[in-house]
């Protein structure tokens, strides 16, 4: 069968190109085509728009960025309209995926929604929308089910795939690449997002830091759409070192880390490195967010746990000051890290069992032969 995905981060890119894998298990003579990075090309699928052009965030820089957006929507619908896919599947990026869900269901095409937005957080008005444009919708984090339960929206939970993701990285340990060099010092790892915005406003506060711990090493992780001469703007003449496409083997090596607040604090808490999250939005998108979220955390352990397990520092109390405050509760011997790391063994358990993307990649498959 014939399958279009569209994901638009990077972390859609790293769950959409496990599913991918899921979905061969069941169906040998399966073809891809997508929007997506470089993880979904690794897998043979054909791309034909690259997450590095699709990551527009916050209120003002979708405004900004409208037109593309539209000509983007305009694109993808001629795309998949070409490839006559027998599924559509959608990965999180819900201002764009949700637009094409309905036009979509409107063709008549099947449409798979993976990884649920946010609804949870605000417009929760949206959830309807699921259960009117498609087929089924699979989710990723243990409460969302009961939350969609209250709106009588029947989900599916098959466990994280990032359990997947992480545990398949250890096993390869031939990708384990050693980031200490010739320093020996214990690493704190600093992932300062995946977008160029993100980056600008955070990782100038983050280089600050090794002035205050002169026993550490520092190093970036560079995101996978970000150009390596974009970090270097910032690193130049710094104290600091970059790692670019190795996060995971850099925290697997990390004592601690700094973290903008997004799938990585998730990454990080699987891996059992204590970290300190953080973010700084735009003025108007910061007021815009504070009026209309619902929920007490931003970072995926705290929602999970429904628990202050890690600090957040958001907007201007992500500083100079309160980073070196939070950092140094959790390093090691200090009581903060040691509470940390029994709420990460807590979370672990809560997010299920190995193989997500196989079980999801097979019950869309299934779906799909008893349709024909």
């Amino acid at each position: 069968m014939k399958y279009f995905v569209v994901a638009g981060e990077a972390s859609g890119d790293l769950h959409a190109s496990n599913l991918a894998e899921g979905i061969r298990l069941h169906d040998k003579e399966a073809v891809f085509e997508a929007w997506g990075g470089d993880l979904m090309a690794n897998k043979g699928i054909t791309i034909h728009k690259h997450i590095r052009e699709l990551a527009f965030m916050g209120f003002t820089e979708v405004l900004a960025n409208i037109r593309t957006i539209f000509r983007n929507i305009a694109l993808v619908k001629e795309q998949i309209v070409q490839f006559s896919p027998d599924a559509l599947i959608l990965v999180d990026y819900p201002g764009f995926n949700m637009r094409i869900a309905k036009w979509a269901h409107q063709q008549d095409i099947k449409v798979y929604y993976y990884i649920s937005p946010n609804v949870w957080a605000w417009k929760s008005g949206r959830v309807h929308h699921f259960e009117k444009y498609c087929e089924k919708l699979f989710v990723i984090l243990p409460f969302e089910k009961d939350f969609y339960k209250k709106f009588n929206i029947d989900v599916e939970y098959e466990g994280h795939p990032l359990i997947d993701a992480i545990e398949g990285f250890r096993e390869n340990k031939s990708s384990i690449v050693n980031i200490e060099q010739t320093d020996n010092r214990p690493v704190i790892a600093l992932l300062a997002g995946s977008r160029k915005q993100e980056i600008k406003r955070m990782l100038p506060i983050m280089l600050k830091l090794p002035d205050y711990f002169p026993d550490y090493r520092f190093i970036v992780a560079g995101a996978p759409a970000i150009d390596q001469s974009y970090y270097d703007s910032f690193l130049k003449g710094s104290k600091v070192g970059l790692v670019m496409n190795q996060t995971y083997a850099l925290l697997s090596q990390a004592t601690a880390g700094v973290i903008v607040s997004g799938t990585a604090t998730l990454e990080t808490a699987i891996f059992g490195v204590p970290q300190v999250v953080g973010y700084r939005a735009g003025l108007i998108s910061a007021l815009i967010a504070g009026a209309v979220m619902k929920v007490k955390y931003i970072s995926l352990p705290n929602l999970i746990l429904n628990k202050k397990a890690v600090t957040e520092l958001l907007q201007y109390q992500f500083s100079e000051k309160r980073l070196v405050e939070e950092l140094q509760r959790i390093l090691p011997q200090k009581p903060a890290r040691e509470e940390m790391l029994a709420d990460y063994a807590k979370l672990h358990e809560m997010l299920g069992q190995r193989g997500a993307s196989v079980r999801v990649g097979e019950k869309i498959v299934v779906m799909l032969k008893n349709e024909v």
